[in-house]
């Protein structure tokens, strides 16, 4: 089975691209993720900084990475610090990286132990005029805890006030958006995985099985090929749960007649798929399922015709939906008269149709980018157009990761059937 990686040399590319975007007596500071408590003495499966993991892989708690290119000392230009293991950390947590396994994997040379930062910003910070800093910009974050980054940031400014400090997260969130050739070889085995899963529930499928009974399945078929685990919470929707975009409780039976809605995707070395598709139970769309099937994926083909390099995704979200208005109307779930009296704040299309259609897909789910700027190639996008309607217990959404190129696209998850009869063929 092949397992691609990202290697030491891609990473020394990536931090190279960073510091070109870096001015005359810059530093680029960026810090690990905490790890997250629970309850007693729980703690969460640790989340590493995401930034990091893109320029070193390191993916540790307690990790530091300076970049300083005018440093005076060449070995400041980059250094690394990681945790210092123990004999007792091996023991309870499993072993850390040693600073040569560091160097191996990062191609960074000056690797030191987390507890010499103190010395060593004293050392930087005496050279440096700019300090770049990240925070979590992300358009959809909902911060309810200081994060790590957050509260270094409060401490730097405390003891080296006088220094002129800036955003890092504009520059990385597109840097991030434009996939080096090994992320995307490691983005395309993420949907591989994900498509033997979906394979899998095609074959398992019927009426009778649990929700949750379904997501085992999944799951079973992440791990034993290599993934780490579920990218989000997994919707598994049966029925009338389709309506509800974030449905994850999963606990329901599924029942002859019901269309079953997947969201779900998976973990592959710290990227990810994300993938939706909906099945009928029993093998068969009814008539009503597949006028509005059909409607979807229509409106999802020609989107992803749509999202070409020069597009702003502002235009192009209009674009979809000026689509979804007219399919909407041929389903007679709206009318002419409600279109002509729509809010332009919220269309009428909106009331079937109120998430997006697309968003970047990388090291996170919904990943950085910047959604004020064109479209370019090498960005990889989701696209799940979806008509939901509660009243007929009928919620539909297809979804794919796709790459822009050039002069169109590449569909990462086109091996996942979405037709109409390749679903119904699979299920015989």
């Amino acid at each position: 089975m092949h397992h691609p990686i990202i290697s030491s040399s891609t990473y020394k590319s990536l931090r190279e691209r960073l510091k070109e975007h870096l001015p005359s007596g810059s530093v680029a500071i960026l810090v690990a993720n905490d790890i997250m408590p629970t309850n007693a003495d729980g703690t969460m499966p640790y989340m590493p900084n995401k930034d990091i993991v893109y320029l070193t892989g390191v993916d540790q708690e307690e990790t530091v990475l300076i970049l300083f290119p005018d440093a005076v000392n060449p070995q400041n230009r980059e250094i690394l610090l990681i945790r210092e293991t123990n004999e007792h950390i091996a023991r309870w947590e499993g072993e850390k990286l040693t600073k040569e396994q560091a160097r191996e994997l990062t191609g960074i040379q000056n690797v030191q132990w987390r507890t010499q930062l103190p010395r060593i910003l004293k050392e930087v910070m005496a050279e440096a005029e700019f300090v770049y800093l990240n925070t979590n910009e992300h358009l959809r974050r909902d911060t309810q805890v200081i994060s790590a980054e957050h509260h270094f940031a409060l401490q730097l400014r405390e003891e080296y006030p006088l220094h002129q400090y800036r955003r890092l997260s504009p520059i990385m969130h597109y840097l991030r958006s434009i996939k080096h050739p090994e992320e995307i070889e490691v983005m395309k085995k993420a949907a591989e995985i994900n498509t033997a899963a979906y394979l899998r529930i095609l074959r398992f499928l019927r009426p009778g099985v649990t929700e949750y009974q379904l997501q085992a399945e999944f799951i079973h078929e992440y791990l034993n090929s290599g993934a780490s685990g579920f990218s989000y919470e997994p919707i598994i929707a049966t029925g009338a749960n389709a309506c509800i975009l974030h449905y994850i409780k999963n606990h329901s039976l599924v029942k002859d007649g019901d269309l079953v809605l997947f969201d779900v995707g998976c973990w592959y070395r710290h990227y990810a798929s994300d993938v939706t598709r909906c099945f009928p139970a029993n093998g068969t769309f009814d008539p009503r399922q597949r006028d509005v099937y059909n409607a979807v994926l229509y409106v999802q083909k020609e989107a992803m015709n749509m999202l070409r390099p020069g597009i702003l995704l502002a235009d192009y979200h209009k674009k979809v939906g000026a689509l979804m208005t007219e399919v909407l109307i041929d389903l007679h779930l709206i009318t002419r008269e409600d279109v002509d009296k729509q809010d332009p704040d919220w269309p009428a299309y909106k009331k079937y149709f109120m998430h997006g259609t697309s968003h970047f897909l990388g090291l996170d789910v919904h990943d950085v980018g910047l959604w004020h700027k064109p479209v370019e190639a090498g960005m990889v996008f989701t696209v799940e157009p979806g008509i939901y309607i509660p009243d007929e217990k009928l919620g539909i959404r297809i979804e794919d990761n796709i790459l822009v190129t050039d002069d169109g696209y590449e569909n990462f998850t086109a091996g996942i059937p979405k037709e109409i009869e390749d679903i119904e063929s699979a299920m015989r």
